[in-house]
């Protein structure tokens, strides 16, 4: 069955550090363009990066770049964020998926940003 785990959320402050992952369990992983996704409270779910199969072009939104970096190991079948310098509207509930053609979504990683 195809799915996405992600992980590594939780309780950060302003100005720290967090590293999210997401294994997946997906035919030809290496070969899909995959992105970060996040779903603030009463909002809705917006892409926040993506990144080539090879690794090599990534792409952001305009509200982290700078600040995130999306990453991918193909051998391990996992994908990343690193949170850097987070801010309290990062707030939400990140998820990994692939935006070329969604499949179905994993429990996500909660991630809070406060002091």
């Amino acid at each position: 069955q195809v799915q996405f785990v992600e992980s590594g959320g939780g309780l950060v402050q302003p100005g720290g550090s967090l590293r999210l992952s997401c294994a997946a369990s997906i035919f030809s992983f290496s070969t899909y363009y995959m992105g970060w996704y996040r779903q603030a409270p009463g909002k809705e779910r917006e892409l926040v990066a993506t990144i080539d199969s090879s690794g090599a072009v990534t792409d952001y939104a305009h509200s982290v770049k700078g600040r995130f970096t999306i990453s991918r190991d193909n051998a391990k079948n996992t994908v990343y964020l690193q949170l850097n310098s987070p801010e309290p509207e990062d707030t939400a509930i990140y998820y990994c998926n692939r935006p070329a053609h969604l499949i179905p979504w994993g429990q996500g990683t909660q991630v809070t940003v406060s002091s």
